[in-house]
């Protein structure tokens, strides 16, 4: 006789309920596991094919306003630290609204640990859900672009999915957002932490050779170690501190930090000073977000991308050394290389896609990236880029002294 459907004393077998939705825009509905947070966030829909690192990736400002799916199977497995949040203030909620999983979390497995995901991702107010096609989720957004979308964590399985399709197709477009209030320093403060060297932790910046400021649009801990390592005094500033109170630090150079939102709109009160700044002729660097304002700065334009670029894979190429290098990259607008005027320079290129990685200007000391050279998480080919950043410093106040 057959045992009953449903009934496992018997051996049938019972459906798991879905405690989890991940509800795009289009209406399209996906089932799974909830993990992390409960309840709903709202967010843009993208994927990172980093297969490490995720709670850098988590932690990262950059990601505001958005929900990861990991296109690794495995994440969660390594558990988590307190050394790997990339947040400067690890006490604030992350900038992410939400992850994707395929693989249900297990047991952390890593000396390092010292706390579960899913406990850390409650506590940092992060919605998950795991049992995800992420192979099929990941080729959706690829050929169709990042959705808006709502995921939502509820233990007990009950959802007003109407409702949830209603607000996700209401959510407005990551185009004209400016997100970085949400991630941006209150106050401006200090920074003389230097990188994680194994086994003895972070250290302390012991010298001082320039000082650098550094415009917080959603800026990130390793960025402002690797600036403290090549022996720069940083003082971190609030992405709406005026040009003037800058200036009234007397720099060595300038330091535009990456963050989320559509350059765009944050370069409606961000460009102006950073334009008044590049006149001043001060040596400035800039990553990501900060790349894309010093663009519009410049005259260029920014534009919004299909898919974006999130991973720790990415090859791109230094056309001022022919070299090739890997490196970490978390955007989803682009400089629009044909808008830049004739004393940009492209300096770096996407070997995925073409899109411009890089500019230098001719007629003043700066230059920027897309991709993160700080390699948090990711391969650390671009760490020159300090380096090219302290010589060209050192390079004006050899003329200054002259």
């Amino acid at each position: 006789m057959t045992a009953p459907e449903g009934n496992p004393a018997a051996g049938g077998w019972i459906e798991p309920r879905a405690t989890a939705l991940l509800v795009l825009a289009n209406g399209m509905v996906l089932e799974g596991f909830g993990l992390g947070a409960t309840g709903q966030a709202p967010g843009e829909l993208c994927f990172n094919t980093a297969m490490t690192g995720y709670q850098e990736i988590l932690t990262d400002p950059s990601y505001a306003g958005q929900i990861i799916t990991f296109t690794f199977p495995h994440i969660g497995n390594v558990g988590v630290n307190e050394d790997d949040v990339e947040t400067v203030n690890a006490a604030a909620s992350s900038g992410v609204r939400g992850l994707v999983l395929h693989a249900a979390i297990t047991e952390p497995s890593n000396w390092r640990a010292n706390r579960h995901f899913d406990a850390w991702l409650k506590a940092r107010n992060i919605v998950g859900i795991s049992g995800v096609d992420t192979r099929a989720l990941t080729a959706l957004i690829r050929d169709n672009g990042m959705p808006n979308a709502i995921i939502a964590h509820s233990p007990d399985g009950v959802f007003d999915i109407e409702r949830l399709k209603r607000e996700a197709a209401a959510l407005p477009d990551m185009a004209g957002l400016d997100l970085v209030p949400q991630v941006t320093a209150a106050q401006r403060y200090s920074w003389d932490e230097t990188p994680w060297i194994w086994p003895v932790g972070y250290g302390k910046r012991e010298s001082v050779v320039h000082k650098v400021v550094a415009i917080d649009y959603g800026v990130k801990r390793n960025i402002l170690r690797l600036l403290s390592k090549a022996g720069c005094e940083v003082t971190v500033v609030p992405s709406t501190a005026s040009a003037e109170d800058i200036l009234a630090l007397q720099p060595d150079g300038i330091f535009l930090s990456n963050g989320p939102g559509d350059p765009a709109a944050t370069g409606e009160y961000a460009v102006p000073v950073i334009k008044a700044l590049l006149d001043k002729k001060i040596p400035t660097f800039g990553i990501c977000l900060g790349h894309q304002m010093m663009a519009l700065a410049i005259g260029g334009q920014t534009m919004k991308m299909k898919q974006g670029h999130h991973g720790a894979n990415h090859p791109v190429q230094d056309k001022t050394t022919g070299k090739v290098e890997i490196v970490s990259m978390n955007h989803g607008f682009a400089v629009d290389p044909a808008s830049l005027p004739a004393h940009a320079v492209e300096t770096h290129v996407s070997l995925f896609d073409g899109s411009n990685s890089g500019i230098a200007l001719t007629d003043r000391p700066a230059f920027s990236v897309q991709h993160h050279p700080e390699a948090s998480p990711g391969p650390q080919d671009s760490h020159y880029l300090f380096t090219r950043f302290v010589e060209m410093m050192a390079a004006e106040k050899a003329k200054t002294a002259a």
